[in-house]
């Protein structure tokens, strides 16, 4: 098959090339596009999986967790083994992905998207995918966003409720004109205090991947230009029309981006539904992981591989990656993991 401007279009993606929204242009162009996922858990690994099979050029996904069991009921890339070799869902996500179309380049990045790597990780792609479970993190790339004009697609669910809706910077309302100061910690419901059912996660993420495919196919004119919001158990489906731009919004009218220049955010985050908090060095020093597993090794048992080192100490498990990450289970408290990581890996 040939596309509009020369471009062969793969036989693989014959059916989405008869669909008439697409064809063979439209696939030449998202063949032709680079993505980047924020985040591989439920939504992630959704959006992941049908990017890769509708044919994007370059998918890089960006996600600083593991393979926890309990993903296994709503994250789609992950089994049973990638639990026992404790993969980074990162890595996980990009060996499945490539099996799955090796005319794709699959980049699987474990990494934390902060002020300080953002632009590294999202620097040159065409589109921005949500899959993120937190404010601040959704903030810094919508600064991200705004100031290098790269349209995003925000995505959340929680139970069986669901919302997304399209960002494109110069022509739609920006995040902080829609949610213009984000809930404080404990405010919203997560995956940890009202669960979450699968059936919502393949719904929203399947409208974020439709909007991005829109984006990317050139059709931009069938963007839907509003909040969609779903609840599975109550039968409902609402299409909310987005607000005006906010004429002074410090983001996408004043040009101001305190979430970009870590003036707000937090190095302390509480993960959704795992009962652990992540900290990130402030001061860019890696690891050495080897060095710490000698140290640790006589507190308690450890698991490594080369991605990271999980230690079981104090009833606590502290799982720390070569970037000085680390994410603590079984609190919630940030007070006491930040005194857990000063303790056993360091200020």
């Amino acid at each position: 098959m040939q596309g509009s401007e020369g471009k062969t279009v793969h036989p693989r993606y014959s059916r989405q090339v008869l669909f008439s929204g697409i064809g063979n242009e439209g696939q030449a162009r998202i063949s032709a596009s680079r993505v980047a996922l924020v985040g591989c858990g439920a939504l992630g690994a959704m959006q992941a999986s049908l990017l890769v099979r509708a044919g994007v050029g370059t998918l890089r996904i960006i996600d600083r967790d593991f393979v926890d069991e309990s993903n296994l009921q709503r994250q789609i890339l992950f089994d049973e083994a990638d639990v026992r070799d404790v993969l980074p869902k990162a890595v996980a996500a990009e060996r499945k992905l490539c099996a799955a179309n090796s005319l794709v380049n699959v980049e699987g990045v474990v990494d934390d998207v902060n002020p300080s790597s953002i632009d590294r990780l999202l620097g040159g792609f065409d589109l921005i995918m949500d899959a993120s479970d937190n404010f601040d993190v959704r903030y810094l790339v919508n600064d991200f966003s705004i100031k290098n004009r790269i349209p995003w697609v925000y995505g959340a669910c929680v139970g069986a409720n669901g919302l997304t809706f399209p960002i494109l910077p110069g022509e739609s309302p920006c995040l902080r004109c829609v949610f213009e100061h984000k809930p404080p910690a404990g405010a919203s419901p997560s995956c940890d205090t009202a669960g979450v059912i699968g059936p919502i996660v393949v719904v929203i993420a399947g409208m974020q991947v439709a909007e991005g495919l829109k984006i990317l196919s050139g059709a931009r004119d069938r963007v839907c230009r509003k909040i969609i919001s779903v609840d599975l158990w109550g039968n409902r489906y609402e299409m909310v029309d987005l607000p005006d731009r906010i004429a002074d919004c410090p983001c996408c009218a004043r040009n101001e981006f305190p979430f970009l220049e870590g003036l707000l955010g937090a190095d302390v985050t509480t993960l959704c539904g795992r009962n652990s908090v992540q900290i990130r060095r402030q001061d860019g020093i890696h690891v050495d992981l080897d060095s710490l597993a000698q140290r640790l090794g006589p507190l308690g048992r450890l698991e490594q591989n080369r991605f990271l080192l999980r230690a079981f100490i104090d009833g606590y498990q502290m799982t720390v990656f070569s970037d000085g990450r680390a994410i603590i289970n079984g609190t919630y408290d940030t007070g006491v993991a930040k005194s857990l990581y000063a303790r056993y890996i360091g200020n």
